[in-house]
């Protein structure tokens, strides 16, 4: 324990540099995060009595706080929309064999189905239980990246714990919880969630089966959007519409305000009287458009909206916005240092020597070398230490 206590500041200091060199969360967020991963660890290595034992308790410490720090950063680099995919994917691989529809053929679709309904109370566990271990208050709720990013680590962590059983046996704890609600459900006729969601129901389903898909599916329509965002969203849908009327894309319009209600592509298709290649010629014009409206007209709007403006480095971390930089001309990197002086387009376009349209033009370029970065897939290797 003394020699646990004598390296806190070392492992506290180590994860707050890295955190503060990879993320572009503010210096408070970081060090709580630190904080906290560095209580963890602590926890561990003090209670652990094969690490006790083992004589190396200063190293065994530095290897687990590196691996939680890798957890959390894979998250992080995914984004939260793929961060969330990443674990959910995860968690439903463990489970798929344990979820056992009852009086059902088990089919995939009706495991899915059973799933999507465990796996939302397990978050809400794993929550209860992530207050409960960081000593945090009943009502916390992770909210900026990185504290998504660390809550998604730990349930991954928690759902994967060994839970010793009689006969010297143990399982993961997600598994027995898994078992467990399985052998609860009532036997009752299950509901394809994805064949809901995409309205493709066909004529074989019984009348009452396809009541309960309907069902389901306006449930799912009917859903109220995330109110943070709502106000910046809807900016974002009036200024898109317009650009689209200024440019005289009524169809493109049409298509936007159907994919906006949640229709799937064969509804859409139906209301507009296309062929399925129509529709997508149809789909890749308002695609177009739209990464035009994103990188050009209206990328300040567009950019505050996805929490990736100017003054966050345009989404991008420490180490993101350093490659952005070393890929950038030397004119681009000028260009970015302008345009966060918030200087206008004429004054820039003196600066450089150029036209409004050449700068223009330059910024399209740099925004698409940024969401490039941003989206990459590598999300770094994770150690696997023991814990």
């Amino acid at each position: 324990m003394g020699e646990i206590c004598q390296s806190v500041d070392a492992i506290f200091q180590l994860l707050l540099s890295e955190l503060k060199q990879a993320t572009t969360a503010s210096e408070r967020n970081c060090r709580e995060v630190a904080d906290r991963l560095t209580q963890e660890v602590v926890r561990i290595c003090s209670e652990s009595k094969r690490i006790q034992a083992s004589g190396e308790v200063q190293t065994w410490a530095t290897a687990l706080a590196k691996h939680r720090l890798q957890q959390c950063l894979g998250y992080y680099r995914l984004g939260s929309r793929r961060a969330r995919a990443e674990l959910h994917s995860n968690l439903s691989a463990v489970i798929y064999r344990y979820i056992t529809p009852p009086q059902t053929q088990s089919s995939y679709q009706a495991r899915l189905v059973l799933i999507e309904d465990f796996l939302q109370g397990f978050y809400m566990e794993a929550l209860n239980a992530f207050r409960r271990e960081s000593q945090l208050g009943a009502t916390y709720t992770p909210r900026s990246p990185l504290e998504l990013s660390e809550y998604m680590a730990f349930t991954e962590r928690y759902g994967k714990r060994r839970i010793p059983l009689p006969g010297h046996r143990n399982q993961q704890l997600i598994i027995l919880r898994a078992q467990t609600f399985s052998q609860q459900q009532p036997a009752e006729t299950l509901v394809d969630l994805e064949q809901a969601a995409e309205g493709s129901m066909s004529e074989s389903e019984n009348p009452w089966s396809l009541a309960s898909i309907q069902q389901v599916r306006e449930q799912m329509v009917a859903q109220e959007p995330e109110l943070a965002e709502d106000t910046l969203r809807q900016s974002v849908i009036k200024e898109l519409v317009a650009y689209l009327e200024e440019r005289k894309q009524t169809d493109c319009i049409d298509y936007f305000t159907l994919r906006l209600q949640d229709l799937p592509a064969n509804e859409i298709e139906t209301i507009l009287g296309l062929t399925p290649r129509q529709r997508d010629y149809l789909q890749q014009r308002f695609k177009y458009h739209l990464i035009r409206f994103s990188f050009s007209h209206h990328w300040e709007l567009v950019h505050q909206w996805l929490e990736a403006d100017l003054e966050r480095n345009l989404g991008l971390s420490n180490r993101q916005w350093q490659t952005l930089h070393q890929r950038a001309t030397a004119s681009q990197v000028k260009l970015l240092e302008l345009k966060q002086q918030k200087l206008p387009e004429a004054t820039i376009a003196q600066r450089l020597g150029c036209t409004v349209n050449q700068v223009q033009k330059q910024w399209f370029k740099l925004l698409e070398q940024a969401w490039e970065i941003r989206n990459d897939q590598d999300s770094g290797a994770t150690s696997s230490a023991d814990e």
